[in-house]
């Protein structure tokens, strides 16, 4: 893992956030306007919109420190041994019957204590 160190943030980069997220409402914006065109145009014009104000939020300081992070987080994830289909479905009905059983043993408990409560309050259930 890398060090983190804080970046000062630039000016540039105020405005690179700020055409990011003018971009993002354009193309809210953009969608609501053009209501009659077809949806695919729409469709495109959206995803055009969205994928280059990811391109100027990824050029930010904050947006290349993201990108080292995800890329950091999926070399992480491909070192774990996942478990195999038998272990999980031993472990998922280990974990259901032990629902079970606590189930009945609260819903005992608690028939017990109604039972008591009302005995002692002499009020019927």
């Amino acid at each position: 893992m890398s060090v983190n160190t804080e970046s000062a943030s630039t000016p540039l980069d105020l405005l690179k956030w700020l055409i990011a997220i003018g971009l993002l409402v354009a193309a809210v914006a953009g969608n609501h306007i053009y209501q009659d065109v077809s949806v695919l145009y729409r469709a495109l014009g959206v995803v055009a919109a969205v994928v280059v104000a990811l391109l100027f939020a990824a050029s930010t300081g904050k947006g290349s420190q993201f990108l080292n992070f995800a890329k950091e987080s999926r070399t992480e994830v491909r070192k774990v041994v996942w478990p195999t289909r038998q272990e999980t479905t031993q472990t998922t009905l280990i974990v259901m019957v032990a629902v079970v059983v606590m189930s009945l043993l609260l819903w005992g408990l608690d028939g017990i204590i109604v039972r008591l409560v009302s005995f002692i309050t002499g009020l019927g259930i």
